[in-house]
């Protein structure tokens, strides 16, 4: 059966996903684990394509502490090296020392000049000397304030906080089947209002073209009051579901990916929070059922939420309802 017949005619697809539709000017996933579009744009500079204020509030920590130690360290390099350029004979309290101790008193010299410390016993002679250490301090007044500025924005900018499990799951629900995943909250933040958009991408051979057609999923829930402990997003596979027809090797075999999209209202920062991530259907465990994560305390005054067990999840027999699903094809 072609992937065509395989979608359950009912579905509804959509187009306004932002996504393109030929399928031949795309490749691999349309969004990627982390939730980032999976796009690389190019035909401008590589400095104009590039937000780095952006950047530098999305690295993780230690790539940013990387980033501005290293920067530190090698600005300093580079005014040592002018200054001994200069002659460190410009430089008053320097001593007879070999060339290397010339150079770390010059890089030190620059080092309490780039952060105004200016202990004092090192100072510039001449107008060359001096107009260098001037700059130098303007620089080290300037890369601080910035710093400052990246440190306050990654410390103060609102994050949703979320983590997905690390798969998708096809497990029984009342007399059918659904598509499960689960989301829940890391830190001790206060999400309110959470809702939930989820997406099957796929890419099917339509009058002879490749193209990219989208399918809402209709969800039991796609609001929460609240996400204070896991949330178990259900998509129920009913008629209408473009998983309808489909067979256990299906998802293993079919190039598909089921995006997740979730926005919530942080009330400590009065803003939207979102976030999102893809599973493509070989990310899908088909017969299976998630655990529970959370359980009383043993002093029972406390609800314990374990994000360890985010993705923990057993066997279950769904055999019933593709059965079900095959004769109805049939018929």
């Amino acid at each position: 059966m072609s992937l065509l017949r395989k979608i359950n005619s009912k579905a509804k697809t959509e187009i306004n996903t932002g996504f393109g539709t030929n399928a031949s000017d795309y490749g691999g996933r349309f969004v990627n684990k982390t939730g980032k579009p999976n796009i690389e744009i190019r035909g401008v500079s590589f400095l104009n394509r590039i937000s780095w204020y952006h950047t530098m509030l999305s690295l993780p920590g230690w790539k940013f502490l990387t980033i501005i130690f290293s920067f530190y360290i090698i600005i300093n390099f580079i005014f040592a090296g002018i200054y001994m350029l200069i002659g460190v004979e410009n430089l008053n309290g320097i001593g007879s020392l070999s060339a290397l101790g010339k150079f770390g008193a010059a890089y030190f010299f620059s080092a309490q000049t780039f952060t105004t410390v200016g202990y004092g016993h090192i100072s510039p002679n001449g107008v060359l000397t001096s107009a260098v250490a001037a700059g130098e301090a303007l620089v080290g007044l300037l890369s601080f304030a910035i710093a400052t500025g990246l440190f306050y924005g990654r410390f103060s900018k609102p994050r949703a906080y979320l983590k997905f499990s690390e798969n998708a799951i096809i497990a029984p629900y009342k007399d059918i089947t659904a598509l499960m995943l689960r989301v829940a909250p890391y830190k001790n933040t206060t999400l309110t209002d959470a809702e939930a958009k989820v997406t099957l991408g796929m890419t099917i051979e339509e009058n002879g073209k490749m193209m990219n057609k989208f399918f809402p999923l209709e969800l039991e829930f796609k609001v929460a009051n609240a996400l204070t402990l896991n949330w178990t997003i259900v998509h129920p596979i009913t008629e209408d579901s473009p998983f309808y027809n489909f067979s256990v090797e299906d998802y293993a075999n079919i190039n598909g990916e089921i995006i997740v999209f979730i926005k919530a209202f942080d009330d400590m920062f009065s803003n939207t929070v979102v976030d999102r991530s893809s599973y493509t259907l070989k990310e899908v465990v088909v017969g299976a059922k998630f655990l529970p994560m959370y359980h009383r305390s043993s002093a029972g005054s406390k609800t314990i939420l374990e994000i360890e067990k985010l993705n923990s999840f057993v066997e279950a027999d769904v055999s019933f309802a593709f059965a079900a699903n095959a004769k109805t094809a049939s018929q």
